[in-house]
Formats: structure tokens, sequence, C-alpha cells
């Protein structure tokens, strides 16, 4: 690994520090080394409508002429909540720029490459270009996409199942398990799950944000757990609203009628409308039918799997409601990690 790729690597690194606070802005950390390669300073985008990593790794130096600048993520050349990175850049004097990936938002894209060789500055790059996209994999979605990214968390037995066929799932993981399921969460805009697990359980979801699908208005909106704190979307079928207007008194709770097909609420429907209000993230924690509803539409997959075996055909699946006569139907996925929450394990899959 050359010197460049190590201190990408520590860009990296920082910019992981903003997980959870920067949406919709991307995770990007910056480090400048003087002319020797030594480093003298960092920074990273701290939370959204703060300064960005270069100009706040920038903003500790007087003086940075002839300097090295290393960033996980294209520099911005446009005004948004805060000046462009480039100008910065050139103002300080840097003498070279190494990057990690290019900008996927087309407001940038290349355009602040291209200014900062305009200014003579010399252009390294991409440099660990498939680390950096997997740093930023939500933010690339967002913009190429116009979607939220969707991730999936579930519990299992290793045969599969996420509770008994009396509901009982507690525990079926350990305390170290869940206590990274906590973890992940803050990564995400928000939770989304069902009136169906709501019931079952009585969950508690402690998030800023979270979304409740209950196309008939079932759910206790006034007693509820997981409606005590936080802000809530909730999505419904339309001829449920006289539920809404008689019963109601949650003001931290927005509903939504949401187009229906075969009973089920349109998950399309679902995800562009996340999207326009802001969401660009979200992390399900559900039974196995809204957990199959989404995998079309989902972009990572988190697995706990404790060494437990419930041996029960009628207890109930992390997946369930497709039929499958061949293998070759089946959902494939790619193995992104493995890691040890003794006793229990998380694999991660990804598209």
């Amino acid at each position: 690994m050359n010197k460049y790729e190590n201190l990408m690597n520590k860009c990296i690194k920082l910019a992981k520090k903003g997980q959870g606070k920067t949406s919709p802005n991307p995770l990007v950390g910056c480090i400048i080394t003087d002319d020797n390669f030594n480093i003298i300073s960092e920074g990273f985008h701290e939370k959204y409508g703060q300064f960005h990593a270069e100009r706040n790794a920038l903003n500790k130096l007087d003086s940075a002429e002839d300097c090295t600048l290393i960033v996980n993520l294209e520099p911005c050349c446009h005004y948004g909540k805060t000046p462009p990175c480039t100008d910065i850049i050139i103002e300080k004097k840097i003498k070279r720029v190494v990057y990690g990936m290019k900008d996927p938002n087309s407001i940038v894209g290349g355009k602040g490459i291209k200014i900062l060789k305009k200014a003579g500055i010399e252009i390294i790059g991409p440099v660990l270009e498939d680390e950096c996209k997997k740093l930023n994999e939500k933010f690339i979605k967002n913009k190429t996409q116009n979607l939220p990214f969707v991730a999936i968390k579930t519990a299992t037995t290793i045969d599969g199942k996420i509770a008994t066929s009396t509901g009982n799932s507690k525990w079926i993981t350990s305390e170290k398990a869940r206590n990274e399921v906590y973890k992940l969460r803050k990564q995400y805009d928000a939770i989304l799950t069902s009136s169906s697990t709501i019931l079952a359980d009585n969950p508690t979801m402690k998030h800023k944000r979270k979304i409740i699908l209950d196309r008939e208005l079932k759910t206790d909106f006034e007693n509820a757990q997981i409606y005590k704190q936080g802000e809530f979307i909730v999505f419904y079928e339309e001829k449920h609203n006289k539920k809404i207007l008689n019963q109601v008194q949650n003001d931290r709770i927005s509903f939504i009628p949401t187009p229906v097909n075969n009973k089920e609420l349109n998950i399309e429907f679902i995800l562009n409308k996340l999207f326009e209000l802001g969401i660009m993230s979200i992390f399900i924690e559900a039974g196995g039918g809204i957990n199959k509803s989404f995998l079309p539409y989902t972009d990572k997959l988190y697995h706990f799997i404790a060494p437990k075996v419930l041996g029960d055909n009628n207890g109930k699946s992390c997946f369930y409601g497709n039929k499958c006569d061949f293998i070759s139907d089946c959902t494939n996925l790619k193995f992104e990690s493995v890691k040890k929450f003794p006793p229990d394990i998380l694999i991660t899959y990804s598209k």
C-alpha cells in the first residue's frame, strides 16, 4: 500500500466519525500534509449544515502553501449550506489534491476537479475508489437513483425463525448483538416497522424518526410504546380516514394515504414519498411479510444468527410470502462481512 492509500484510509476513518449526523450529505474526511507527507491538519464533515471536511481541516492552518490535501470525495464547487471547498483550497495555495472518488452529485460530477486543475493544482486520483464508494453507498444511491437506501435487519435462529408459532421472540439474540443493532440504527435516517410488529411486541425502537406501515390504522397511537418519543410517518389505506379524524390526537404523526395492491401498501410509492420528504436511508425492523415485500428494493441485509434451533415448522420465518418452485427463482445476495457478537454472529449481505 503506497503513501496515498495509507492517507486515504485515514480519511475514511475520519469520515466515519460523522455517521448518523451528515445526511443528506456524504461522509467525508480530509487530511493535510506538508511536502514530506507529514500530517499537519485533519478534519471531517461533522454535521449537516456545518462546514465540509476540507474547510474544517484548512481553517486550522495559517498557511497551506505547497501542501497536499487528501480527501475521500471530490471537493464540492457549488454554494449550498456552506461555500465551495474548491474556493478555499485555491485560496490556501494547496499544491496537490488526492481524491478517493468523483462526486456522484450531478452539480459537481467532475467539475470540482476541473476547477482545481485549471488553478494549477496537481490532481491524483481516484485512490481506493471501491472503499470510498462503500463508505458513501447511501449517498451514491440517493444521487443516482433519487431513492432512499434500504436496509433490513433480522435476527433468527439457525433455522431462520424470528419467533415461535405463538409469537414469542424475546430474546433470540444476546445483549451484545442487540447493542450492535442500536449502533446500526443511528447510521440511518429512520426506522421502518409494521403494525403487526407493534401489536405483537409493543417495541420502543428508539430513534428520532420512525415510519409505520399501518394499512388499517390498527395501532394505538396514544398508548403504544413506539409512539412515546420521536417523529412519525404513518402510511395507511385511504378508506380508513375516519379513524384518523375521530381518534388520533398525536400531532407528532404525519399520516400519508397510500395506494394498495392486493391488500398491501405500495412499496414504490412509499420509497418515493420518503425520498421527497428528505429521508435518505431507512432501517427496516419488522416481520417476515414486510421483509419479503421490501426485499426487491433492499440494498443491504443485516442478519443476526443465534446458535439456536427452533425446529418448529410453524415458527415464524424472517422472509415469507413468495412461492418458489425452482432454486433459480431465489433472491441472490452477496456476502459482505461476518462479525462475531458471542454467542451470535452478524452476516451482512448486499445486492
